[in-house]
């Protein structure tokens, strides 16, 4: 079979929230969605559900319809499995356990007619529920390093053991709670952070989210690095029938966005001055620190090849990275903590204030929005090798050498339905070229 053919529902069972009832809706799921993204704490999906109005038993004997039978109204458990449709795809499984299985966080698109109805079922992981119910009020020292408070979070306040790859940092970080809500912190966390794996010139920068391997704290920097997960190609014909090659074929694609070179400048992506307050001392810090470059970073990884700025204009030798845009000001954390332990400030934003704004703007240098046959090997936040075509009037099929190369996948949405499967996903990266810090 093909990626992009059919796939079986082998499991989809949705119980009642006292668990008294369950009904299995396989033979009226019309397609399934199901998303992930970098920016997203938490794993979502959604089921559209037509059904004939018989599929629930009553007390008197008879059937009734789902949304009033079950009944459903938000809470309900979901496990779902679905089949790999060929010998590459594993397919996706959420009912080996309790803790595994979707929850209802909504029931849109309600349809009831005499004979017949239709909704959707909205849902999300346990933990996003969870993260509702609970507030964080624990008290983290200056000496414990952000990866272990996040480590702590997920455990002791989601109560998850889902748990994929947290990157170790090599800054500390003291905090309060302060009665806010676990995926709050966590997300807030993740722009301190600066990757231990990295030499003193690596960006800062790490994304909080969820992929069906549990929950990732990822920096940037070492996503980056990461291995191509698969290399997809364009082309206006099929090689064959020979499935393999068609099963990383890229079926459609288009550049969402292509550079704002204003809005980088505003933001002060290239190049920032910085100027922070120390309360203990009532100065501010040396000039000699505060001007930060991207482009004299020479630790910073790319997808595509080193980042080159333009000048400022022709009769001025300097470029758009030597030239600060945005003005960033901060009164230092002194002894805020522990005043009478330390003076030392409490995570530094010198070490990471500058640089992690630099990597979450220029990782969205260029967009591109594709659509290939299912893989569900792929999660948000793996690396792909793109192979766009090259415009020319040339009847030889050539790529283009600036837009082709590694990818990182934002978001990715794998859908199934009664006719086909496909992967949409939409990709960015923050420099151009085929070759770059990762492919040399």
């Amino acid at each position: 079979m093909a990626a992009i053919d059919k796939s079986l529902y082998e499991l989809l069972i949705v119980e009642s929230n006292d668990q008294s009832n369950s009904v299995d809706i396989r033979r009226g799921t019309v397609s399934i969605d199901y998303y992930e993204d970098i920016f997203s704490p938490t794993i979502t999906a959604k089921i559209r559900v037509v059904n004939t109005g018989d599929s629930m038993p009553s007390d008197g004997g008879e059937y009734q319809s789902i949304y009033n039978g079950l009944p459903l109204r938000g809470g309900e458990r979901v496990a779902l499995k679905i089949k790999g449709n060929s010998d590459s795809n594993p397919g996706l499984d959420f009912s080996k356990s309790v803790e595994d299985y979707f929850y209802v966080s909504s029931i849109t698109e309600v349809i009831s007619e005499s004979q017949r109805e239709s909704f959707v079922l909205n849902l999300v992981s346990r933990e996003a529920i969870t993260n509702e119910t609970v507030r964080v009020v624990k008290k983290y020292p200056v000496s414990t390093t952000i990866d272990i408070s996040v480590r702590d979070i997920l455990t002791e306040y989601l109560k998850t053991k889902k748990i994929g790859n947290i990157d170790k940092t090599q800054n500390s970080y003291g905090f309060i709670g302060n009665m806010r809500k676990p995926f709050t912190v966590l997300v807030w966390l993740a722009s301190k952070g600066v990757p231990s794996s990295t030499s003193k010139d690596g960006t800062a920068g790490f994304v909080f989210f969820q992929t069906k391997e549990g929950f990732q704290f990822r920096s940037i920097d070492d996503l980056i690095m990461q291995q191509p997960k698969a290399e997809y190609y364009y082309s206006r014909v099929n090689e064959s029938k020979n499935t393999k090659n068609n099963d990383l074929k890229i079926l459609k694609y288009y550049t969402d966005k292509n550079q704002n070179l204003l809005e980088k400048l505003r933001l002060g992506t290239y190049s920032s001055h910085r100027m922070f307050y120390d309360p203990l001392t009532f100065q501010f810090t040396s000039p000699e620190e505060g001007t930060y470059s991207a482009e004299g970073s020479s630790g910073m990884k790319n997808l595509g090849q080193k980042l080159k700025l333009p000048k400022i204009s022709s009769t001025n030798s300097k470029s758009l990275g030597e030239t600060p845009t945005r003005i960033l000001t901060q009164i230092l954390d002194v002894g805020t903590m522990e005043p009478t332990v330390s003076k030392e400030i409490n995570l530094d934003p010198t070490k990471y204030q500058s640089q992690s704004l630099t990597r979450y703007n220029l990782l969205f240098t260029q967009t591109v929005n594709m659509t290939v046959p299912l893989n569900t090997n792929l999660n948000a936040g793996d690396i792909i090798d793109c192979k766009f075509p090259k415009i020319s009037n040339n009847e030889k099929e050539e790529y283009d050498q600036d837009q082709s190369g590694l990818y990182m996948i934002k978001e990715l949405c794998h859908h199934f339905d009664t006719e086909a499967s496909y992967t949409s996903m939409k990709l960015v990266r923050d420099t151009y070229g085929l070759y770059g810090t990762n492919n040399k």
